[in-house]
C-alpha cells in the first residue's frame, strides 16, 4: 500500500526548512571481539601522552609501548574513517512520474550515492522503466551503481518491487531468493509484500557477508507481518547457514499502527538476540507526525559487524537544504542508515 501516513501518526510542530534530526542508535551495541571504538581510541590518547610527558618513566615500565601505541591509534583512525554505509529508504511511489521529474531525480541520486548498498520501496514499475531511468541518473555513464531487483509483490494489481542499489566496487551479489509465505490466491500468505532476500559480499567488512532482509508492512497489519519476519530469519539461517542478517525497511513499526501491548505479539521485539538499531523515540516522516516507522532490525552476530552508534535516521531535508514541499515530493520517509565496520580486527 502507499505510505499515506500522516492521520495515524502523532501530531507534532510544523518542521522548519532545513531542521536536522537524527537519532543515534540507544540498542544495546556492545559487541563482542575486539573492534576499535572511540573509548579505545581515546585509551591509546592517553597512553601516547603519558609516552610524550614522562618517556623514560613508561618506555622502562612498557618496552616497545611508544611504537605499540601508535601503531595502534594509526589504524584505529584508518578504521573509524572508513566504513560500509547501509540505507533503506521508501521513495512514496516510485514510479514513470517521478522517474520523469529531473528535480525530484537529482536529489534521490544525491541520496542514492551517500549508500554503498541501499533498499528502495514502494518501487511501482512493472516494466522498469523507471528504475532504468534511475540508474542512467545515479550512473551519469559510469558503471559505479548496479542493481538487484524483485518481482512485483502484491495480493492485487496494485504491486511493489524491492529495489537494491549497490557500489560494485564495495560489495557483491552472492544470492537471493523470494521468501515463500504462502498461497496468495488461497488468502493465506503472511505478507502484503513477501521479502526479497539477498546476501552481499565484501572484502572490507568485518564480516565477508552479510544478508538483507526487506520489509515494507501493509499498515494495517504491521503488528502481524512484523511478527513473521522471525520466520523469515529462521527459513534463512536454515536455508543458507548464516546468522549475519539486517532486517530493514518500512515496517510501519510505530504510532496507531504498532503500540503498547503490541510489542509483546512480536517476536522479533521479544527475543532479545535482536538488537532494533533505530528507537522508538526516533522519527522517520518528514510530514509533520512523528513516527518510527522505518527500522533496522539485527541478529546478534550481526552486531559485530556494525559500528557503535552508527545506526540513524538521515534527514535530507536538512542536509540538502530543501524546503519541507520539495522534500515530501521526494518521499514522506527519511532514510535510515547504518555503518558496517571494516576494521580487519573485529571479531
Amino acid at each position: 500500500m502507499p505510505s499515506s501516513h500522516g492521520a495515524a501518526g502523532k501530531q507534532k510542530p510544523p518542521k522548519p526548512d532545513c531542521y536536522h534530526c537524527s537519532y543515534k542508535s540507544s540498542g544495546d551495541l556492545n559487541k563482542p571481539g575486539f573492534v576499535f571504538t572511540a573509548d579505545f581510541l581515546l585509551l591509546l590518547l592517553l597512553l601516547l601522552l603519558l609516552l610524550l610527558l614522562l618517556p623514560e618513566q613508561v618506555e622502562r615500565l612498557w618496552p616497545g609501548m611508544r611504537v605499540l601505541c601508535s601503531v595502534g591509534l594509526f589504524v584505529g583512525l584508518l578504521h573509524l574513517s572508513s566504513s560500509l554505509l547501509l540505507g533503506a529508504f521508501n521513495i512514496k511511489t516510485f514510479g514513470d512520474t517521478k522517474a520523469s521529474n529531473v528535480t525530484l531525480m537529482d536529489i534521490i541520486s544525491t541520496v542514492v550515492h551517500r549508500y554503498d548498498v541501499i533498499l528502495i520501496q514502494e518501487v511501482r514499475d512493472n516494466d522498469l522503466t523507471a528504475t532504468q531511468k534511475l540508474m542512467e541518473h545515479v550512473n551519469k555513464g559510469s558503471s559505479q551503481f548496479s542493481y538487484i531487483v524483485s518481482e512485483p509483490l502484491g495480493r492485487t494489481t496494485y504491486t511493489e518491487r524491492y529495489l537494491f542499489l549497490y557500489r560494485q566496487a564495495s560489495v557483491s551479489v552472492v544470492k537471493n531468493y523470494t521468501y515463500d509465505d504462502g498461497c496468495e490466491s488461497c488468502g493465506t500468505d503472511t505478507f502484503m509484500r513477501e521479502p526479497f532476500v539477498v546476501m552481499f559480499s565484501s572484502k572490507s567488512t568485518a564480516l565477508p557477508t552479510f544478508t538483507l532482509i526487506p520489509q515494507h508492512t501493509s499498515p494495517d497489519s504491521a503488528v502481524a507481518e512484523t511478527d513473521a519476519l522471525y520466520d523469515v530469519v529462521t527459513d534463512v539461517r536454515t536455508r543458507w547457514n548464516t546468522n549475519n542478517i539486517v532486517l530493514l525497511g518500512d515496517f510501519n513499526a510505530g504510532c496507531s499502527y504498532v503500540s503498547g501491548s503490541n510489542w509483546e505479539q512480536i517476536r522479533l521485539f521479544t527475543d532479545k538476540s535482536f538488537h532494533w538499531l533505530i528507537p522508538n523515540t526516533a522519527d522517520t516522516t518528514v510530514s509533520n507526525t512523528n513516527c518510527p516507522y522505518d527500522r533496522i532490525v539485527v541478529t546478534a552476530d550481526m552486531l559485530k559487524g556494525v559500528v557503535q552508534g552508527s545506526a540513524q535516521v538521515y534527514d535530507f531535508m536538512a542536509d540538502l537544504k530543501l524546503s519541507q514541499s520539495l522534500a515530501l515530493a521526494v518521499s514522506d520517509h527519511f532514510p535510515v542508515e547504518v555503518k558496517l565496520t571494516t576494521s580487519l580486527f573485529a571479531a
